[in-house]
């Protein structure tokens, strides 16, 4: 038997061959296409050489000449048919021609070097990118060679689909001195990821670092301790202090989370106790449980951490989704000793599938999101959580219409098992607005 690589080899010439017998079939097609074309074109001529070969026949012909006028008569009313005809096939031509120029430039995309293969990669772009970009999301040729393990001699690095209607942006995004220090463009590579660029090509500069940075708070005494404004890098942000971010709750002005970097107020006590309607407890939901089953988790949309927090003190791990909109959310969970994920909602879960004890999303999983996507996104919980595994839906919120036509058909769609679920009106806004929310409790089934 010959190694990878020479299958390899044999696998690509093999394939050039195929393409070779492709665009000969295809030439082919086209000159049957026009032989058939010209025939019906001229058939009409037919009656002339009926004419005169009907002049040296006796009577004895007769049968023979009636059959071929009645040809004549048949062709002569089908011309309108063969003009119609005719246009489609051009039309064909047209379409086989572009067919043959594709799989000629495929044939030279095949033969070039890894650089041609990447001007033709950034052509998706829709035109000419940065070598840098190109560096950055182009295919790379394994140094070892043809990999059996993937099929292949090179590799394509991460790179949301989402970039490609966004050259320019990416563009800015990549322009830098490579070794040097990155641009503070915090606020806009966010918004390219809510755009659906996500992830982000990576970049060969470093991020600008905090002046006078200190050492972090020790654990467990980072759990509820505001870290040092000296932790992070300010410039992305409204405020330029946490204390100025403790004081948003009293601000007038909507925020995101708007009194999460108060540890000392309503954080302080989020999740402690149940009151068997909306609010559940977390002792209460991990008693659903045999003790000690729960043991790792994921929390959609987390804000601070403090759901994190709430389980790491009941030595349960929890990996923390979130987004910095107009605060350092990321920063902040890990000064808490806790593990942040800069992610948004709209990425596949990094996850594989059946591995979490649970899954938590307060507020995030609601109504703005469009129906098609978050039915993804409840599969996507669905396919990372274990057999027997929790999934708690926390302050979903959505139009009292909304609920039974939309999303209680949704929910049930994915299979989950109905452990507890509660509803009840949504108020902050006003009671005209009729919103709902609902808090359930599902478990994926184990069998």
């Amino acid at each position: 038997m010959g190694s990878g690589a020479e299958d390899y080899q044999r696998k690509q010439a093999h394939q050039q061959q195929r393409q070779c017998q492709c665009k000969l079939n295809i030439v082919l097609l086209v000159l049957l296409t026009n032989l058939l074309t010209v025939f019906f074109l001229t058939s009409t001529n037919l009656s002339y050489y009926t004419q005169h070969f009907n002049l040296g026949l006796g009577e004895e012909s007769a049968t023979l000449i009636r059959e071929l006028n009645a040809t004549r008569d048949r062709l002569t009313a089908s011309e309108s048919q063969a003009s119609g005809l005719y246009e489609k096939l051009t039309s064909t031509n047209l379409l086989v021609q572009s067919l043959l120029i594709e799989l000629a430039r495929l044939g030279e995309l095949s033969d070039s070097n890894k650089f041609g293969k990447l001007e033709n990669f950034n052509h998706a772009l829709a035109g000419e990118v940065s070598r840098e970009l190109g560096l950055a999301i182009g295919p790379q040729k394994l140094p070892l060679g043809y990999s059996p393990k993937t099929g292949t001699d090179e590799v394509y690095p991460a790179f949301g689909a989402g970039c490609l209607p966004y050259k320019d942006e990416l563009a800015q995004y990549m322009s830098y001195k490579v070794g040097g220090e990155c641009p503070v463009d915090d606020v806009f590579a966010q918004r390219l990821m809510l755009k659906g660029c996500e992830p982000l090509p990576r970049r060969r500069c470093h991020p600008k670092s905090p002046a006078g940075y200190v050492e972090p708070n020790p654990f467990p005494q980072s759990l509820w301790a505001t870290p040092p404004d000296t932790s992070i890098i300010w410039d992305p942000y409204t405020c330029k202090n946490y204390q100025c971010l403790v004081d948003r709750e009293k601000a007038p002005g909507i925020y995101d989370c708007k009194d999460c970097f108060n540890l000392q107020g309503r954080e302080r006590h989020r999740w402690l106790f149940d009151n068997e309607g909306l609010q559940y407890g977390i002792d209460q939901v991990l008693g659903m449980k045999p003790p000690g089953t729960i043991r790792i988790g994921f929390d959609i949309g987390g804000g601070v951490g403090t759901f994190a927090a709430r389980m790491r003190e009941r030595n349960i791990t929890i990996v923390t989704s979130t987004m910095n909109l107009d605060g350092p959310f990321n920063s902040f969970i890990a000064s808490r000793g806790l593990v942040p994920l800069h992610l948004s909602v709209s990425q596949r879960l990094p996850f594989f599938e059946n591995t979490l004890d649970i899954v938590h999303s307060m507020h995030v999983l609601s109504n703005w999101i469009p129906n098609a996507m978050l039915e993804f996104i409840l599969y996507d919980i669905y396919r990372v959580l274990r057999p027997g595994g929790l999934f708690w839906l926390d302050h979903f919120f959505c139009q009292e219409t909304q609920l039974n036509q939309t999303y209680v058909p949704m929910i049930n769609r994915i299979g989950f098992n109905k452990l507890r679920w509660n509803v009840g009106k949504k108020v902050d806004r006003g009671q005209d607005k009729k919103e709902w929310y609902v808090s359930a409790l599902f478990e994926k089934p184990t069998n």
